[in-house]
């Protein structure tokens, strides 16, 4: 949803403008370290306009670098810390500070340069990196009572430049805990969602900070806010045109694979067929050694879908009924928190989803060496190669995008001993710096069928994970309250008189009209046990909370409990609805 369909845009700026240059960039390297060079084989060269997306963690930074290109301007995504001399050496216009999982006023708030706020550069802050302006000009951050995880209206000042053209009530996804209180001298509020500060800005030195997310869909109107910045703020006109990624792409794997043969593993989601397909084109197909990898956890007639699209392009894929080596399975694993390292439980017996993850992952590494040695395959003349994408690497934390982001899943394209895998040279994955999205499109071009191209999607790890298979309850300190809390939400005009304060506080925290949550004739439990989502840029594991009633549901009033619920009880990260009556 937050990568949707993308946009057509006109050009920008004067009629009249220069003939764009065309730029590659190696696979090899991540993005922030990949050498500009002229499509035409020159020598490097600066491009005129160019933004800097500084990266302080976000789960979505590589969506703010697709949205900038696809309003013509040149972007990079750099470290946070890059020093502000260095930027201006390099040649940017302006920069983007991207959101992340820190507080801006903790100790171990991610460092940066503080003469960015002073070099003479346009400056945007999305969410953390609001937060991370507004303290460095002595403004305050608090961690407020009740967050905000999901699209809201807020209110805009339709006089500051960001917000030029644009009605005063905007809708737009906010996900956050910590909120700016007091606003920096020398900068004005321009944005308000209720009570909470979400803009700020000084026009005079071009710094403007936002704290929500522009760059995704859920943000109506997010496109023409990064539009009036780069080019009603910061003057640019949008001379970029990127060369066909595909085009890229073929050339890079037949520079780096040379006559190597290339093992593919095509789980049977839509990113590693791609894959597949991409290599097929890039190689040949007898090049290309594709092997479906069963793990026992995929959907009904998963490998006779994939194995007809593939062999349509002319590539024989090998199916391995792996699914005991699966359950079976055991990994070592290193604690996050506590780096003491451990073995797992079997696959079969653990309710641990990292755990989970990891064990899968790592399985898969260990099958296809054995695979290799099956096929009579050099292991030093043969590459792994798997459908990777960006947002696996950012999910993950990987160093390859992104040295600030939260861990939030292990991918099983992304364990330790992929990892290490790549430091070896052994992995290519021409899909790392793509989107899920834009996978689709390339398929789609590539010739594999529209019915797969466009399936739901489906993780790696299957039912391995989607699976709970909790031997007991989860029942923690906070349970029986958590749970007293949302029935009370839901029934607000019942609320006993000894609990009046926390229905004074979920009325204020849903705002003006609190009377239309009234009579929903709705049940709410929490679920004991927990789920992974994404709060504020960080991993949280945390309870869900299941709503249920009789007659048809309704989708608007639901949806405003989802949105209240988690603003309320912290300890929830999921609300889901349970149709059949009330639970």
């Amino acid at each position: 949803r937050l990568l949707g369909s993308r946009r057509s845009l006109g050009s920008q700026g004067s009629t009249s403008k220069p003939s764009p240059r065309t730029l590659a960039f190696s696979m090899s390297s991540p993005p922030a370290k990949r050498a500009k060079v002229c499509g035409d084989g020159a020598a490097p060269e600066l491009v005129q306009e160019r933004i800097a997306i500084l990266d302080a963690g976000s789960q979505f930074g590589k969506v703010i670098d697709r949205r900038v290109r696809e309003l013509k301007v040149f972007s990079e995504i750099v470290p946070l810390g890059t020093p502000a001399a260095e930027l201006l050496r390099d040649g940017y216009s302006a920069l983007i500070i991207s959101g992340g999982p820190g507080t801006a006023n903790a100790p171990d708030a991610p460092a940066y340069d503080p003469a960015l706020f002073s070099c003479g550069l346009p400056v945007l802050g999305i969410c953390y990196g609001m937060q991370m302006l507004n303290h460095h000009f002595k403004g305050t951050v608090e961690k407020k009572g009740q967050r905000e995880d999901g699209q809201e209206e807020i209110d805009v000042v339709t006089s500051c430049p960001l917000f030029a053209g644009l009605d005063s009530k905007q809708k737009v996804l906010l996900t956050h805990g910590d909120t700016v209180e007091a606003v920096a001298s020398g900068f004005s509020t321009i944005a308000k969602s209720g009570a909470l500060c979400a803009g700020i800005g000084c026009d005079k030195r071009k710094l403007y900070g936002v704290q929500f997310h522009p760059e995704v869909d859920l943000s109506v109107n997010g496109m023409a806010m990064l539009r009036n910045f780069l080019f009603g703020v910061c003057g640019l006109q949008g001379l970029f045109t990127p060369a066909s990624r595909e085009d890229q792409c073929v050339q890079q794997i037949r520079e780096r694979v040379g006559k190597s043969k290339v093992l593919c593993l095509v789980s049977g989601g839509v990113d590693s067929t791609v894959c597949c397909a991409l290599l097929a084109k890039a190689l040949g197909p007898e090049q290309v050694v594709a092997a479906h990898i069963d793990n026992g956890f995929m959907r009904l007639n998963e490998s006779a879908l994939v194995g007809e699209s593939l062999k349509s392009l002319g590539v024989q894929l090998r199916v391995y009924d792996c699914e005991e080596d699966f359950l079976s399975a055991t990994t070592e694993v290193c604690n996050p928190r506590t780096k003491v390292r451990y073995t797992t439980k079997p696959l079969r017996e653990t309710p641990e989803p990292e755990d989970k993850r990891r064990i899968i992952g790592d399985t898969f590494m260990h099958v296809s060496e054995r695979i290799q040695r099956e096929l009579g395959l050099d292991p030093n003349n043969t590459y792994l190669a798997q459908g990777t994408l960006r947002p696996d690497l950012i999910e993950s934390a990987s160093s390859l995008v992104s040295s600030k982001a939260d861990a939030i899943k292990t991918h099983h394209n992304d364990t330790e001993l992929v990892r290490e895998l790549r430091k070896k040279g052994r992995v290519i994955e021409p899909l790392m710096d793509y989107h899920k999205d834009e996978v689709r499109e390339l398929g789609m071009n590539l010739g594999l069928p529209k019915e797969l191209v466009m399936r739901q999607p489906f993780p790696g790890p299957g039912l391995g994970v989607r699976l709970i298979c909790l031997r007991e309850p989860y029942v923690g300190d906070d349970f029986q309250k958590t749970n007293t809390a949302v029935q009370d939400i839901v029934a607000l005009e019942a609320v006993p008189s000894e609990r009046q304060a926390f229905r004074e506080l979920v009325e204020k925290t849903y705002g003006s009209n609190a009377s239309r949550l009234h009579g929903s004739g709705l049940s709410a439990t929490v679920l004991p046990f927990k789920t992974v989502g994404v709060q504020g840029d960080g991993r949280t594991y945390s309870y869900p909370c299941v709503l249920s009633g009789p007659g048809k549901p309704d989708w608007p009033l639901l949806m405003e409990f989802a949105r209240l619920i988690p603003k309320v009880c912290h300890n929830i990260n999921r609300v889901v609805y349970c149709f059949g009556g009330p639970l």
